[in-house]
């Protein structure tokens, strides 16, 4: 008897269990779009190397398209239709709209979902290939746009926004840090 080369899995996304019979051969991309009609995630290239179809495995970017399904079970799976709070936008999906951050805005759902990993990344003071000193005690290197580009280069833009988005990331990166700062100061009054 040949095994079987389909399970019964549950993902758990945008906070939202989903059970539902898949092919082990499966990719989360597909499993979005096709079967649970999540199609904000984009299909780019199909071979991850555009990351139109980036998703948050555990708050970790990921390349939904090369990503089985399967192996996505268990693990907190965040769409871009999971990142608004209702109908509040993030602040980087509004500082994408804001400072024009998308053109035809097919890549926009993964940039967006990239752009919030960057984020995290940065803030738990991951280094990137063009930051210039990674020695623990320099602490959390400044978020500069050439750190931006470094970091968002696994998302491309055919229509060429990448300033945008790149100003985008830095007016909610501002934004957070006003209102974290605005917070920290009514906590001590």
């Amino acid at each position: 008897m040949a095994p079987s080369t389909s399970s019964t899995i549950t993902l758990n996304i945008n906070g939202e269990k989903y059970t539902l019979p898949v092919d082990h051969r499966t990719t989360l991309l597909d499993v979005l779009r096709e079967h649970l009609d999540l199609t904000g995630t984009k299909k780019g290239c199909d071979q991850g190397q555009c990351g139109a179809c980036t998703v948050l495995l555990d708050g970790r970017r990921a390349v939904s398209c090369l990503q089985l399904a399967v192996a996505a079970e268990g693990r907190a799976i965040t769409t871009i239709e999971g990142v608004a709070d209702g109908d509040r936008l993030h602040p980087v999906q509004q500082a994408f709209l804001d400072l024009d951050g998308y053109q035809c805005g097919y890549c926009t759902p993964g940039q967006i979902c990239s752009a919030l990993a960057v984020i995290e990344e940065h803030a738990a003071g991951w280094p990137s290939a063009v930051t210039d000193d990674i020695r623990p005690e320099a602490g959390v290197p400044e978020l500069t746009t050439e750190e931006i580009r470094e970091r968002m280069s696994g998302n491309l833009c055919r229509c060429g926004a990448y300033v945008s988005i790149v100003q985008a990331i830095v007016q909610a990166v501002a934004r957070a840090a006003e209102a974290a700062g605005t917070k920290v100061k009514e906590e001590a009054a």
